[in-house]
């Protein structure tokens, strides 16, 4: 597979055209901050050529005063501000979902569609101050410059949005800069949005425009995509007006360290790896197993990254000879834990897996 400039040589490639690649596992519990060679890419269409002097950020709708905003007048008019968030696309580790039962169409993720990034923009709601949003409005809808063309044959922008509430909040930022440099092309160059502890697909890319309306977008990525339906409905039975719009992370961790199917000596396993917490929720502990549950090992350390960051674990477990499934689970700070087993998250479009993360390996 052809990767774009800069990126790291060892990200998994699951899809050239558009192109969707996974972060290095075995090294994204080596960096707090993931260095931007190793960020993962989530893409529905392919990367559009943007002409950063000329692309001008609409701010419409139920407004006041419509804006029209160059990179310009952005840095000129708001402040800025920076903040570490995590993204995750909804489909992380997906491909485990994928073992129970089919999942046409998506894409098999593993655990690898994640990554902690240092963000630099300007708050959304300083924009839609500056823009008077009237007394109707409930939600924001924002939309990229992504043609995506959907199998009926109809095309629109990729696009979605999140409720007002949210919008308003200081950490939703809509962002020109990652890890201290200009956002890459295929990150969303010139601007996008970065939504802290929601999915992935909510944090658009090369963002044109901004809506202050008094319903949720219209757009195929909020009306049917990343929808949650319970283990039952299926593609063919699927009604979707009565999914769950997903929005908001659930507690999540993963083991980065050892990779499944490893072979180590018998004793103490060193464990290391990730976990996020929706909501800004603090991740209290993290815990690991090789019993099936029975009794668990507290991880030791924690490198926590700020209130939307993640927080990188490591642990001990001890371990005899033999084949050896180790899992993980995390907990917290409203005592919400991940659930066992993978078929009771199961759904027909592989979204949001937060059962406990398993490794098998064999030690002698």
């Amino acid at each position: 597979m052809r990767l774009p400039a800069g990126k790291a040589p060892d990200l998994t490639a699951y899809q050239q055209t558009p192109l969707n690649v996974g972060a290095p596992l075995g090294r994204l519990a080596d960096h707090l901050i993931t260095p931007t060679p190793m960020v993962y890419v989530r893409n529905h269409a392919a990367v559009p050529h943007v002409d950063a002097d000329r692309h001008r950020l609409q701010v419409r709708g139920l407004v006041r005063r419509p804006l029209e905003l160059s990179l310009d007048i952005l840095a000129d008019r708001f402040e800025r501000v920076e903040l570490v968030a995590a993204l995750s696309c909804a489909g992380n580790r997906r491909r485990e979902l994928m073992q129970l039962a089919d999942i046409p169409l998506e894409i098999p993720w593993g655990p690898d569609a994640i990554a902690n990034v240092r963000w630099s923009g300007w708050r959304l709601r300083d924009l839609l101050a500056a823009a008077e949003l009237s007394a109707d409005v409930r939600h924001v809808a924002l939309t990229g410059l992504d043609f995506v063309r959907h199998a009926h044959g109809r095309v629109e922008h990729f696009g979605g949005s999140i409720p007002l509430e949210k919008a308003l909040r200081d950490e939703v930022l809509v962002v020109d800069r990652m890890n201290g440099e200009p956002l890459p092309p295929v990150h969303g160059f010139p601007l996008r949005l970065v939504v802290p502890g929601y999915i992935g697909a909510r944090s658009v890319k090369w963002l044109a425009g901004v809506e202050a309306c008094a319903e949720p977008s219209t757009n195929h990525f909020q009306q049917r995509a990343y929808r949650l339906f319970p283990p039952e409905v299926t593609g063919a039975t699927v009604r979707w007006e009565h999914g769950t719009v997903l929005g908001e992370l659930a507690i999540n961790s993963v083991i980065c360290r050892p990779a499944d199917g490893d072979r180590a000596p018998a004793g103490p396993m060193r464990c290391e790896g990730y976990a996020v917490a929706g909501g800004g929720r603090r991740v209290e502990r993290v815990e690991l197993t090789s019993d099936g549950g029975r009794t668990w090992s507290e991880a030791s350390r924690l490198h926590r990254s700020g209130t939307w960051g993640w927080t990188l674990w490591g642990g001990d477990r001890d371990l005899s000879p033999g084949n050896q499934e180790i899992s993980v689970r995390a907990m917290d700070a409203a005592g919400k834990t991940q659930p066992e087993h993978p078929t009771s998250v199961w759904n027909f479009k592989g979204y949001v897996n937060n059962s406990w993360h398993r490794v098998n390996i064999t030690t002698c």
